[in-house]
């Protein structure tokens, strides 16, 4: 493609990837410097060149894709632009081009738990697909013993800089505040106009204490004192940043009624923590790293894979269900070292309304075995997984 998009939240590596990797042959430009702003404002042909150039923040001036789109279209080049973002483009409605048919986007999230210990990699999801069911007990004890507590995992997050510089959880907090100060006094600016940042500082507070749960909007503006549209717009303004994680709800189904509302995760449960006043972890952050890992492979995968989660209207339940080759993957997340029969009731459910569709289910725990908790449901160690 000429033009290749790297997207993430800020301080996930963007521009240390991109630089490192292209240093030797690329002109590189950060919108984060005032000259080239006003630069590429005055004159984007001049910015651009005719060169193989990469150009930093580029939600900053998103009116550029436009001159990007013309320069192209003048003369397709492999790799002529690659550009990084702190937001999601093709949310943004300042954005009027799409670049369709032009550009590769590409999602750079924060760092897996796999990456933190430098293997490199996600989870083991796409092996777990590509082999028979009656073999996952095998494929699981083979991977490395590499465990560690969950709750340690969730305050550090994967930032690569509290993950892997900070040492302690005092260094994060410091860490963390001022993240969240750039983000509300800097990078908001970029995205909208934000009327109040009070306001919108009690309704980040607000979704990360409901992490894990369904989003009701209109109960949510109540609780904090804010319109349903306001809310509305502030959590788009949240996700187009890469902070915060809609998952949507798996509706097919013909015998049973299900929730539609997507359930709310944020892409980094260190961050997440923070926001919500420290409290100590509970299972929902570890639903929440099981799915930034899943988010992560999902997004490096050459073919399509979608997530979800399902729940009934009469509350059966299963924390994350994987489309992926025409099957369907069913994940169950608790948070104990002694699952037994009654924690795989919903999987089991779950696999009876999609017989024929659905693999066995993997019931993901904080203890040691690996057994089959029984017919089609393999309870696991997550970090044999993750």
């Amino acid at each position: 493609m000429p033009v290749t998009i790297v997207t993430g939240a800020r301080q996930t590596g963007k521009t240390t990837l991109v630089r490192e990797l292209t240093a030797e042959c690329r002109r590189y430009a950060t919108f984060d410097e005032p000259g080239a702003l006003r630069l590429v404002r005055r004159d984007p042909r001049a910015l651009l060149g005719n060169d193989r150039v990469t150009l930093d923040e580029v939600q900053r001036e998103p009116h550029l894709l436009s001159a990007i789109k013309l320069a192209v279209d003048e003369g397709r080049t492999a790799g002529r632009f690659l550009l990084t973002g702190s937001a999601n483009l093709l949310l943004m409605r300042r954005v009027s081009e799409s670049l369709a048919g032009r550009a590769s986007y590409l999602t750079l999230w924060s760092l897996t738990r796999r990456e933190q210990l430098g293997l490199g990699c996600c989870g083991i999801w796409e092996d777990l697909l590509a082999a028979r069911d009656k073999d996952w007990p095998e494929l699981l004890r083979e991977q490395p013993e590499h465990r560690e507590d969950w709750r340690a995992l969730a305050r550090r997050g994967g930032f690569p800089v509290p993950a892997l510089t900070l040492s302690g959880d005092d260094e994060r907090k410091i860490w963390f505040d001022g993240y969240e100060r750039t983000y509300l006094q800097r990078d908001l600016r970029d995205l909208a106009q934000v009327a109040s940042l009070g306001d919108f500082g009690v309704l980040v507070r607000a979704a990360a204490t409901r992490l894990g749960q369904m989003l009701n909007q209109s109960r949510l503006g109540r609780q904090v004192g804010l319109p349903q549209p306001t809310v509305h717009r502030y959590l788009n303004l949240l996700e187009t940043s890469y902070l915060l994680v809609r998952l949507p709800a798996y509706t097919v189904n013909r015998t049973r009624r299900l929730v539609k509302s997507p359930r709310i995760y944020w892409s980094d449960t260190g961050l997440a923590l923070r926001l919500a006043g420290d409290p100590e972890p509970v299972g929902a952050h570890l639903e929440n790293i099981v799915l930034h890992d899943l988010l992560v492979w999902r997004d490096i995968r050459p073919d399509r894979a979608d997530l979800f989660y399902w729940r009934t209207t009469t509350g059966a339940e299963v924390d994350f269900v994987v489309e992926a080759g025409g099957g369907l993957l069913p994940i169950e997340i608790k948070a104990t070292a002694h699952p037994g029969l009654a924690h795989a009731r919903h999987l089991l459910t779950f696999r009876g309304e999609y017989r024929g569709r659905s693999r066995s289910g993997l019931l993901l725990h904080d203890g040691d075995d690996i057994r089959w908790l029984a017919d089609g449901v393999l309870a696991a160690p997550w970090w044999r997984v993750i």
